[in-house]
């Protein structure tokens, strides 16, 4: 398995998120936690016991449980300092799952999967703790998401110093996603994903959020090199010259896969067996049927 991400600089970026406490850079786990929501609303079934995982204010739990579709729901995070007063947190490291087997009904992932190195391994850890017929419902930072970030900041190392390293993680497609939920043994698979336009002053305060919300680089092989304030001033007016709007603001793209997969029940809808078709296609489309020459 390739270490793509620093785990323990993850869990760093997190805590101090925490402590900083910005609740207004929390908008876009409040999109994702009101969006599983309504997804969940509009699923005719009632889920017993359901987990979070990783969702840092809890409030897609929340958003959750005022669906009315939640029996009673726990959450999974990396250290209790995440736990409102008296709340049930279990403790466990981001890739890791310490649930019994066939223990839940419903598994709600907001925006924490696109950081993990062993992505599959979490996808079958989640398959493998949901009872049959449970569900997996997952917000994950797809591709597209700070491409303008990305951009200006190869930019500008490019112009500064000759060379370049990566400054903003890898984000994963639709495609990719759908193929994890396969290759876990989830059925009935829905992939989309939505595109968020945030605008900002400029690059300071993008980055500011960034921070407060425990996204800046945690890439493994990052360069260990501070950048100086110079780069950021250049960087800021790349920024500004490539993606702003005429009022002189700068935008900044966010793009959330939304994904849900069940796990394998005998009730489920089953695709037919080739031949078995009662009706001709043909005679659906009120067209003639002419035979391919061989």
């Amino acid at each position: 398995m390739d270490i793509v991400f620093d785990q323990s600089l993850i869990a760093a970026h997190r805590r101090r998120a925490l402590a900083q406490g910005d609740h207004k850079a929390a908008f876009l786990l409040e999109i994702a936690a009101q969006e599983l929501a309504e997804r969940l609303s509009v699923i005719e079934r009632h889920f017993d016991e359901a987990v979070e995982l990783h969702g840092a204010t809890g409030i897609a739990a929340r958003a959750a449980l005022s669906t009315g579709k939640i029996g009673h729901i726990k959450r999974i995070e990396s250290e209790r300092g995440f736990a409102a007063l008296n709340e049930e947190l279990i403790e466990a490291p981001l890739e890791e799952l310490p649930l019994e087997a066939d223990s839940v009904n419903l598994v709600l992932s907001p925006l924490s999967l696109h950081v993990t190195n062993d992505t599959p391994g979490v996808f079958i850890q989640v398959r493998r703790a949901l009872k049959a017929d449970g569900l997996f419902l997952a917000a994950i930072p797809g591709l597209g998401t700070l491409q303008e970030l990305r951009d200006v900041l190869l930019a500008t190392e490019i112009e500064m110093t000759g060379g370049a390293s990566p400054r903003v993680i890898p984000f994963a497609d639709v495609r990719d996603v759908g193929g994890l939920l396969q290759r876990a043994g989830f059925t009935l698979p829905v992939i989309d994903a939505e595109t968020y336009t945030v605008r900002y002053d400029n690059l300071f305060a993008l980055m500011r959020d960034l921070r407060a919300m425990g996204m800046t680089n945690p890439l493994a092989d990052r360069s260990r090199k501070p950048l100086t304030r110079a780069f950021f001033l250049r960087a800021a007016e790349i920024y500004a010259e490539r993606y702003s709007d005429p009022d002189g603001r700068i935008r900044a793209t966010f793009s959330i896969i939304y994904a849900s997969g069940w796990t394998p029940h005998e009730s489920q809808q089953k695709p037919l067996q080739p031949g078995s078709a009662k009706a001709r296609l043909a005679d659906a489309l009120k067209v003639e049927e002419h035979k391919l020459k061989q």
